[in-house]
């Protein structure tokens, strides 16, 4: 390293431990420097971790670009002074602050209520663990200007994340993701270490109780039949995954009538390490596997599952020959939202006036559904900061928007909540099961029927690894100029793929729709990233949609396939088909040395 760079490089040092007064990370940057680590401090210090609609998530270490301390306190600082420039009466609304059961996510909420305080703002901090949804319910339950819950959510054990709902009790987008990341940068000078002094101060109100009790009259409200559920003789095993939410399940299971469930005992407790299971995502490969083993010891039918902070939520149901079905996101949002189609019709509201949401990277099949039926479906940018803002400015006309999803096994069950809520959720599931059981059905064959009944949609959703970024905007580049034809302002997409013909493109991050002639501008809002969507069809009626876009926070070109047609045999064919030539052609995967899952 030559004496300039070192030089730059020893200014950042020093002045991080001018600043830090955690001797743990302060010792950490002390040790690299005295080691020469010039390149991981480099990592660590030369870029500042970005504040983004997400809020912050990284790894736990010191450095600018990392999750620690000193970044929560500037972070809540930023944040507190841009509320209080934009809203109104901040200080007396106050601010929600929770945690889960991650390293330092308890002093974290701490030094966050610690920030708001010093500039005399009331401050509603949660009392021991909660799960997230707590959160956006507790800003509108106390009318709070913001809230803001320390996780990580399924990440894994080295993580931890700020995030930041605003006053209409959703996660923020634009533009107060780029206000609150301006306000932070000129509020870096950090005022307040201690985190203990907080639970003295009067400002710091404890509604906990409170609050944790009108939630759980919330689930009590979304259970249609609790005397099926208290005679039913169905068997649920649930795993919290090392997280939050047993407690919370467990006390929903209760108001819903049911009969406890089996828990699986190695994942019960919230355990900040995860020692069973690699990544704690119930979407991970062999992530319930102790759930289902838990379920064949206990002759259970249904497995439910929740990520660590209790927001996402998946299941599982025994086939006959004793095998399982995971239910993937997708067929879960169809059928949730069947069900809550069915409750809605029973209820005698008019249908016109019923509106569902689902990210744009989600099935369609609650697209064909709306068509079939005649109620209004509206899709969004991927994120529930998208799909609950959407259900808000679809409530503002009039419509009633009791479901919004996901793939990513999010799910927003009722209109209270304009979140995912695993809790909500995992009821919800069993007792429709229950319901479907009385029948002598099962949730499977409920999904049959819904297939049959508005086509058969089947997902196949993964990802290549790429950990050069330069390599990535070349293989979009490549994609947006195919032939080799493309101009300024007219891109070239490929015309065909696996023999099913593009029918049109919505390319998110140049902002061109080719089905919106002249202008060519999307309905959606802009992708930060690569964002395409390709829709293709075949002279036998074969549809598929697929979406490929980078990821925030990962290392990944994600794609989303679904196809749809007359059986499951020629709609897994096209799939595997369309996988194929996406993997080796478009992202030329092994030129690019793209890694698989």
């Amino acid at each position: 390293m030559n004496s300039e760079k070192n030089s730059v490089l020893e200014d950042l040092v020093q002045e991080w431990l001018r600043v830090d007064q955690n001797p743990e990370t302060r010792k950490e940057i002390s040790d690299l420097w005295a080691a020469n680590r010039t390149i991981e401090l480099e990592k660590r210090l030369k870029s500042r971790i970005q504040f983004g609609t997400a809020g912050l998530r990284g790894r736990m270490e010191a450095g600018w670009s990392r999750m620690n301390d000193l970044i929560i306190i500037q972070a809540s600082q930023g944040l507190c002074a841009y509320v209080l420039e934009h809203i109104s009466n901040a200080k007396e609304r106050g601010v929600v602050i929770g945690h889960d059961h991650r390293h330092h996510s308890e002093k974290w909420a701490r030094l966050t209520a610690a920030a708001f305080i010093d500039k005399g703002v009331k401050t509603y901090l949660y009392r021991g663990l909660v799960h997230t949804p707590m959160v956006p319910f507790g800003v509108k339950k106390l009318n709070a200007a913001c809230g803001v819950m320390i996780t990580a959510s399924h990440n894994p054990k080295h993580d931890n994340g700020y995030k930041v709902y605003w006053e209409n009790a959703v996660q923020i987008i634009s533009p107060h993701d780029a206000g609150i990341a301006a306000s932070i940068n000129v509020n870096l000078e950090p005022k307040g270490w201690d985190a203990d002094v907080v639970l003295t101060d009067p400002l710091c109100v404890d509604r906990t109780q409170e609050m944790i009790q009108e939630y759980f009259s919330h689930i009590k409200s979304l259970s249609q039949h609790s005397d099926l559920n208290s005679s039913t003789n169905l068997k649920f095993v649930n795993t919290s995954m090392h997280g939050v939410g047993h407690v919370f399940v467990a006390q929903s299971f209760e108001r819903f009538g049911f009969a406890p469930f089996t828990p699986v005992k190695e994942q019960e407790q919230p355990d900040p390490e995860f020692p069973t299971v690699q990544f704690p995502n119930p979407e991970e490969a062999g992530a319930l596997d102790l759930a289902l083993s838990t379920a064949n010891n206990a002759g259970a039918t249904y497995v439910l599952a929740q990520d660590p902070d209790a927001d996402r939520f998946s299941a599982a149901e025994k086939r006959k020959d004793g095998s399982w079905q995971v239910f993937t996101g997708d067929q879960l949002g169809a059928i949730f939202a069947g069900r809550v189609l069915e409750q809605y019709k029973a209820s005698g509201k008019p249908i016109d006036k019923l509106a569902m949401v689902a990210s744009t990277v989600s099935s369609k099949m609650i697209e064909a559904m709306a068509v079939a039926e005649g109620f209004k479906f509206v899709e969004c940018l991927t994120g529930f900061k998208f799909i609950g803002n959407t259900a808000l400015s679809l409530a503002d006309q009039g419509y009633e928007v009791p479901f919004g999803y996901e793939e990513a096994i999010g799910f927003m069950i009722g209109s209270e909540i304009r979140d995912k809520d695993g809790v909500s959720a995992s009821v919800f599931f069993a007792e429709l099961a229950v319901h479907l059981s009385q029948q002598g059905k099962t949730i499977n064959s409920y999904l049959q029927g819904l297939y049959s009944r508005y086509g058969y949609f089947q997902t196949s959703n993964s990802y290549f690894v790429c950990e050069d970024p330069q390599v990535i905007d070349q293989i979009f580049t490549r994609i947006r100029n195919y032939d080799g034809q493309a101009l300024a302002k007219n891109p070239s997409y490929p015309k065909s793929i696996a023999g099913l013909d593009v029918t049109s493109v919505v390319d998110l991050t140049l902002g061109y729709d080719t089905t919106n002639p002249p202008t060519h501008k999307p309905s959606l809002p802009l992708s930060s990233g690569h964002m395409i969507q390709f829709r293709a069809s075949s002279k036998d009626g074969s549809k598929i949609v697929l979406t490929t876009r980078t990821s925030g926070t990962e290392p990944k070109i994600k794609y989303y396939l679904e196809g749809v047609g007359e059986s499951p045999s020629v709609v897994q064919d096209v799939l595997r088909n369309v996988v194929r030539e996406l993997g080796d052609e478009w992202m030329q995967a092994s030129f690019n040395k793209l890694g698989r899952p």
